[in-house]
């Protein structure tokens, strides 16, 4: 069996815990560990093979968490690359169409929380019996309050006879005195094959392009770029497929590719779908499967604050806060430190660049303040520690002339070749060997030496030894946006 986890989405009910770059589902929030770590543990105790579905940005951070856990050298782990998302059911389609078609494949959100692994594994167990009947199966989780925030499935005892969208409190209520709905958990069980036939025969439009995107070669000029340029492996030394040759009963496959990486123009072809609604609300062979798991999907931070361990007064844990008379709130923040005094059951969410205060209970209006900030700053996208493919910067002082940043690249790892148009630059090696690219000359430069980067001028930064690098970045210019940048070369082909 394998497991097809979804990493799409930005969690932005979570924010400013979770960005468009830092999604929840990598934040480490349980024990020093991150949902999408947690459900690689957990799935490959019941699975086989993973196949891991990202796009670029969200990739290098998945090699990084798998790296942490030993499983980044898998041959049992493959990844397909999606430039764009087109929500779920092209998503799933895409990975089933470079399986075979007999495979059994158990697809999960990257961002759930399940407590109960024991019954966890019996109701896979039920699921993957069905599967092998020829039945797409989902898994209804037993609510135990009336839920306004998910979807619902009505079932007839193992057929589910209905999908219904989030309801009122009123029609939640009716549906938990029911007691045959369920919360609809994203989670499925099925044959790759039988899916895309579900899926040919509902939604043709998406079934057809998803062909198509993964059945021919992609041409340079669809993804703006000489082929001959493409890399061959990642830095963790995974073979990397730019073209699509994948799809089973052609005569190509993608059976040896690890990774699988679909190019934007056929991207943008595929209908925007959920599998609920291109499939799984139309087709006669669906089955749920009543799971009592200790489930949470941790959207919001009311959800968050049940899951976390607290004190006598009902306070998350925090090492860093200190209270007076205060009671049930959730503090999170490792930065500064949070006091609080005579105030009950708050949201207090600090992480140096953004705070948030909400009241419990009203955690799912967050997601409106992100709209609000996501016009006028990069607080919606970006924390002030930002992951890269190549390791990691920090930004330490931001003001209008000057920016100065904390650098740390990846033994072996380099920056792009690159060039800015507003601003200067100058690096000092704190630790570690730079090996610096500048213009024609190559320079090393070692701890407590420094140089100088002209405006416009072609430079790199590479790590030339077997310890982390750290360095010391000082921009000074009229404009310091991140988009002020023109990659020459890029070892790992992001988009611009």
């Amino acid at each position: 069996m394998t497991n097809i986890i979804l990493c799409g989405g930005s969690g932005t009910r979570l924010w400013p815990i979770s960005r468009t770059l830092m999604p929840k589902q990598f934040v480490k929030l349980f024990n020093d560990k991150s949902l999408f770590q947690l459900t690689l543990q957990r799935n490959s105790a019941v699975c086989d093979k993973l196949f891991i579905v990202s796009n670029s940005e969200q990739y290098f951070l998945a090699l990084d968490q798998l790296h942490e856990i030993n499983k980044v050298n898998s041959n049992e782990t493959k990844y397909l690359l999606e430039p764009i998302g087109r929500n779920t059911a092209p998503a799933i389609a895409l990975a089933c169409m470079a399986l075979e078609k007999d495979e059994i494949v158990l697809v999960t959100p990257s961002d759930h929380l399940v407590k109960d692994e024991a019954q966890y594994r019996k109701v896979l167990q039920e699921a993957k019996d069905l599967a092998k009947s020829d039945y797409l199966v989902t898994f209804g989780i037993k609510p135990t309050f009336a839920e306004t925030g998910f979807g619902y499935i009505e079932a007839d005892g193992l057929d589910a006879k209905a999908f219904h969208e989030k309801p009122d409190f009123e029609k939640a209520t009716a549906y938990l005195r029911a007691g045959n709905y369920y919360w609809n958990s994203g989670m499925f069980c099925f044959k790759a094959g039988i899916f895309l036939d579900e899926l040919q025969k509902y939604s043709p439009q998406i079934y057809d392009a998803c062909k198509k995107a993964l059945g021919s070669e992609v041409e340079a000029s669809q993804v703006g770029e000489d082929k001959s340029s493409l890399p061959n492996q990642d830095c963790h030394g995974n073979e990397v497929s730019t073209s699509s040759n994948a799809f089973f009963g052609n005569e190509v496959s993608t059976s040896s590719k690890r990774v699988i990486k679909i190019d934007k123009a056929s991207m943008l072809n595929i209908p925007e779908d959920s599998i609920d609604y291109a499939v799984m609300e139309k087709s006669s062979k669906v089955k749920v499967v009543p799971s009592d798991i200790g489930w949470s999907d941790v959207g919001s931070f009311d959800a968050l604050y049940d899951e976390l361990p607290k004190d006598e007064n009902g306070n998350s844990i925090n090492e860093k806060y200190v209270q007076i008379d205060s009671k049930n709130n959730l503090i999170y923040g490792n930065e500064r430190k949070i006091t609080t005094v005579d105030i009950e059951d708050l949201i207090i969410v600090d992480t140096g660049d953004a705070l948030l205060i909400s009241k419990k209970g009203s955690s799912q209006k967050v997601k409106n303040i992100v709209q609000k900030i996501r016009g006028d700053s990069e607080l919606h996208n970006i924390h002030l520690t930002a992951h890269r493919p190549w390791g990691t910067y920090t930004i330490l002082e931001d003001n209008p002339k000057y920016k100065i940043k904390r650098i740390e690249v990846k033994p072996q790892g380099r920056l792009s070749l690159q060039k800015h148009f507003h601003r200067s630059e100058h690096w000092t090696v704190v630790s570690g060997t730079a090996v610096v690219t500048l213009g024609e000359r190559e320079i090393p430069l070692r701890a407590n030496e420094s140089i100088y980067i002209p405006m416009g001028e072609l430079h790199r930064l590479q790590n030339g030894g077997k310890l982390d690098l750290v360095i010391i970045e000082t921009q000074i210019g009229d404009y310091l946006g991140e988009d002020d940048i023109v990659r020459i070369h890029d070892d790992y082909k992001r988009e611009e």
